[in-house]
């Protein structure tokens, strides 16, 4: 009972973590202009993500334009893109898994299969965690990197914003729904189900 009371917790927390890995791809601010120095006064606050780059200007017009050049982006970014999409694709295909392996429910076969299948599930959602984990931390790093550059002008510094924060998150939701799904369906044990599949 207590294993299948921790299955629904990690299908929750890998739930939460493809919906976060969502939003963060979907996101336009991974990374948004630095209030230093002169910028501080300055009208105009600019966001950059993965498929847009959007500004704010004073009078509070909103405009976004969309990236369609990929050859043209840092190869930075171009990753983040793939693995981020990765993510999402891997995320949902462990779903897909771990309705099948979770004890509470009817579908999915005998106890063997659904096992196969929570642990299969659970592979999935920690490479999703670990391909949601890789873009934000180069991300970050290279947008710290910028900032620290003292070649680079005080009005091209950006700072990390909200997206990269949400797909660190989210990493980490995959990550502990995955172990949970590994840990929950360790040993082997026998039943009923198991030994007719046997025979």
């Amino acid at each position: 009972m207590a294993s299948t009371g921790m299955q629904i917790f990690g299908f929750v927390l890998a739930l939460l973590g493809i919906m976060g890995a969502m939003v963060a791809t979907l996101l336009p601010n991974w990374k948004v202009s630095a209030d230093v120095g002169s910028n501080i006064i300055t009208a105009i606050s600019q966001m950059q993500g993965l498929w847009m780059d959007c500004t704010w200007y004073s009078t509070g017009m909103f405009s976004c334009t969309l990236k369609y050049s990929v050859l043209s982006l840092p190869a930075y970014l171009q990753t983040a893109r793939t693995t981020m999409v990765l993510c999402c694709v891997l995320a949902a295909m462990g779903l897909c898994l771990a309705s099948l392996g979770l004890k509470c429910t009817r579908w999915g076969g005998g106890r063997r299969s659904k096992r196969h299948a929570a642990i299969a599930s659970g592979g999935c959602f920690i490479a999703a965690g670990f391909l949601c984990l890789v873009p934000a931390s180069w991300f970050t790093n290279e947008v710290i990197t910028n900032f620290l550059d003292s070649s680079v002008p005080e009005s091209n510094k950006f700072e990390p914003g909200g997206a990269v924060y949400v797909a660190f998150i989210s990493a980490g939701f995959l990550f502990v729904g995955g172990s949970i799904f590994c840990m929950s369906c360790s040993g082997k044990r026998h039943g009923p189900q198991d030994l007719q599949e046997l025979q």
